[in-house]
């Protein structure tokens, strides 16, 4: 094999750090041991490992930072790691300096702009990059082989802190997506003989509020229906253990309905493990960082001592805690009988199984992956894809016809506090990136003359740069202007109080668009209310770019030129400014409710129940050409009845996935540029419980490069599940009624048909115990 072949070359140095840095199977204390063994299965393995150690060691070892076994040749190992878009900076992350090898990682865009392109081979091909360049780090000794991503607590509202690290606020589109994701890093739904890296779906459950009205994450405890809990907090998880087979979950900082997450029986047992039959001896749970130590006061005062703390936690099957509190008080806990000594080496063994399919045991010349090196990391082909994912994401919200630009323009006036953004393009959760190209960068690239002026700061009523910005403005063919919101505004335990742009930009870009110039707004960041700039003749363009990554201002100025054509989609609803003061964020339902009382108020979450007019729908994007679409002549499933729907079944493991039907759309390109397009697929209708949602998307895929005057066809695959409704109880069924399948936000084609009969459940839902008890007997 030639990536084999390429390491031999340093087989010297590859075998000095196995042996360093990994156990020594051939010649340790280990190797006699059957953790040792590679014909036994990863969990015989482990346990045969933990049983090597005495009480003490296990108990140093149920940290995020585990110190190993010396006496036995167990090496220290550390758990967290991170790669949300790239692998990142973390404890378990080592970048060198500058110049040396491992001195950076590809940065891709953050997930929610990436999620904008709807692409779903996009996201596998990502996911593959940033576990090959994970894997060449750890066989140096910079990483380790588990990392705690992704992120896929739906995006519910705009005001959260984290949704950049999302895919966005709709169900369907997160499990699609982090499907694709985990069998990327993972190398596939069942790699064998070994995992490539493990992946963490974060954070289990109803995690999406950081620091908001006096609420704090880690004391908040999240209200939730069983009907929400089932439709809309779950669905991705679900997808995780289910069906994608994930080897890690993260629990949570929250408790859900009085129980903090990481000491939920209900969640972490009933729920993940036996409802979902998550049940591998190589998959495990970690908490939050310091997810343990909230369950005792100061925070959730959900027991009083630090003792039973770590004992309900460990008992619920948290197997992991990223801090101190397992390492300190489980000694003790034991001592007062909270827990039994099968729970404590059980979770040990849950991880170690997991190193053991990571190959960490055995000897790295019989594994493709220990094979890979530097020359793996940072590739073209890598950096071709992380300017694919930023392109394809962007959203062209308005344009009168100024984009693409014109060629004649020359004289570029870049104002705006994005403008020369680095750092700023990779939002949080980020590594050393090989290089950051502004939009200073590639505007000058791109052969214009620019001129730039910051103008206004992102969040600033200071006016003194506006003098500059304008007068280089007078001077230009063509402004852009480039702001909105970044990491100083929504951030890790940072939520916002308004979605309005902040600060005096607006002013400024008002005073711009009085110039009689081409105007174009590149509006970064998450949501902001664009209300103004759409309704302003002056502003001739906008466009949404997110936080984009490592080539960032290449993708927009590409988009902006003309040189690539923007096909992305929002992957959530922009909502007006005074959706703010319409319902808190500690609001967890989804279904509008008229009150008097703020908080019990909800106009709605998500573009499924919002009961107003957005100021941008989700799913919304324009193009440089125009398209229609039509269902080919073959896709008629008029009338079915729902019993011989369900009758039909020899294959699919679950009721919810049986096929439906399979839906041939035809898109034909009527303009004269070439471009993609998303056909997405949104379901309606008449049927299950009141309220109806306005809509759900059911199915997307992303058709490229279609040429002036040609057409393409993309399928829409829809299951038994695309069709189901929750009830309260959190049952899933299908419902006799009339459904409509409709293309796009704007319905370019509709799809009726009917189901007949009585309605059937797909699956009942796990009742929940009483409010408060965690269901493991503990209180």
């Amino acid at each position: 094999m030639a990536a084999i072949a390429a390491v031999v070359v340093a087989a010297a140095g590859l075998v000095r750090l196995a042996s360093a840095d990994f156990p020594d199977c051939t010649t340790g204390p280990l190797a006699n041991n059957t953790i040792c063994n590679v014909d036994s299965d990863p969990y015989t393995r482990a346990t045969a490992l933990v049983s090597l150690f005495t009480f003490d060691e296990k108990i140093n070892n149920t940290g995020n930072t585990s110190p190993g076994v010396p006496r036995i040749g167990l090496p220290p190992y550390q758990w967290w790691q991170e790669a949300l878009h790239g692998v990142a900076s973390s404890p378990g992350v080592t970048f060198t300096e500058a110049g040396n090898n491992f001195s950076y990682a590809t940065s891709f865009p953050e997930p929610i702009l990436m999620s904008a392109a709807f692409d779903d081979p996009l996201i596998n091909a990502v996911a593959t990059v940033i576990s090959t360049e994970a894997r060449a780090f750890n066989n140096f000794n910079y990483s380790g082989l588990n990392f705690w991503t992704p992120n896929i607590n739906p995006y519910k509202d705009p005001r959260w802190g984290r949704g950049q690290e999302t895919p966005g606020e709709d169900p369907f589109h997160l499990t699609s997506y982090v499907n694709q994701l985990i069998q990327g890093l993972q190398g596939s739904l069942d790699p064998e003989p070994y995992d490539k890296v493990v992946a963490t779906c974060k954070h289990f459950a109803g995690y999406d509020l950081e620091d908001w009205g006096g609420n704090n994450r880690m004391s908040f405890d999240a209200i939730i229906s069983s009907q929400d809990l089932r439709e809309f907090y779950l669905p991705s998880f679900q997808q995780c253990a289910r069906d994608s087979h994930v080897e890690s979950i993260m629990c949570s900082y929250n408790a859900v309905n009085g129980v903090p997450s990481c000491a939920d029986d209900y969640l972490l047992q009933s729920i993940l493990r036996e409802y979902w039959n998550w049940t591998e001896g190589t998959q495990w749970v970690t908490s939050d960082c310091d997810a343990v130590e909230d369950i005792y006061p100061p925070y959730h005062n959900y027991t009083s001592t630090p003792e039973q703390a770590v004992a309900d936690a460990l008992n619920a099957g948290t197997d992991l805690d990223c801090g101190t509190s397992y390492p300190t008080y489980l000694g003790a806990a034991y001592q007062q009988g909270l827990y039994n000594m099968s729970t404590l080496d059980r979770s040990l063994i849950r991880r170690y199984a997991s190193l053991v399919k990571l190959g960490y045991f055995d000897p790295a010349a019989s594994q493709p992956y220990r094979q890979y090196t530097w020359a793996d990391v940072d590739t073209t082909s890598s950096q071709v894809l992380a300017l694919q994912a930023a392109e394809e994401g962007i959203v062209l919200l308005k344009n009168d016809g100024t984009l693409p630009l014109s060629s004649s323009l020359k004289l570029l006036a870049l104002i705006g506090p994005w403008g020369m953004a680095t750092t700023q393009m990779q939002g949080n959760y980020y590594g050393v990136a090989p290089y950051l190209h502004s939009p200073l960068y590639a505007a000058e690239e791109a052969n214009f003359s620019v001129m730039y002026s910051l103008g206004a700061d992102i969040n600033s009523t200071n006016t003194t740069g506006f003098a500059a910005a304008l007068a280089i403005a007078r001077q230009a063919d063509v402004i852009i202007y480039a702001g909105g919101i970044d990491d100083t505004i929504e951030a890790e335990g940072m939520d916002r109080n308004s979605i309005a742009w902040p600060g005096n930009q607006l002013e400024l870009i008002g005073q711009l668009s009085n110039l009689s110039k081409p105007l174009i707004v590149l509006q970064m960041g998450t949501m902001v209310d664009d209300s103004s700039l759409v309704s302003n003749p002056g502003v001739n363009g906008l466009i949404w770019g997110g936080y984009p990554g490592q080539d960032g201002g290449t993708a927009l100025i590409s988009v902006v030129t003309g040189k690539t054509a923007p096909a992305g989609r929002l992957p959530v609803t922009q909502y007006p400014a005074d959706y703010v003061n319409e319902v808190p964020m500690t609001n967890m339902s989804l279904r509008p409710y008229v009150s008097n009382n703020y908080s019990l108020s909800n106009p709605g979450r998500t573009y499924k129940w919002f009961n107003s007019t957005p100021v941008y729908p989700f799913g919304f994007g324009m193009h440089y050409t125009n398209f229609t679409c039509s269902f080919g002549s073959s896709s008629n499933p008029t009338t079915s009845s729902i019993a011989s729907l369900l009758s039909s079944n020899t294959t699919a493991p679950h009721l919810d996935l049986i096929p439906f039907a399979s839906f041939p759309v035809t898109v034909t390109n009527t303009g004269s540029v070439t471009s993609d397009y998303v056909i997405l697929g949104f379901l309606s209708g008449t049927f299950g419980p009141l309220p109806y949602p306005n809509k759900a998307l059911v199915a997307y895929t992303r058709l490229h490069n279609i040429t002036a005057g040609m057409s393409q066809t993309g399928m829409l695959n829809l299951t038994l599940g695309s069709l189901a409704r929750v009830d309260d109880a959190g049952d899933t069924l299908l419902y006799p009624g009339d459904y409509s399948l409709v293309i796009d936000t704007d319905a370019k084609a509709v799809m009726n048909f009917t189901l007949t009969g009585s309605a059937m459940t797909l699956d009942s839902w796990p009742a929940p115990p009483p409010f408060g008890n965690s269901g493991n007997g503990t209180t």
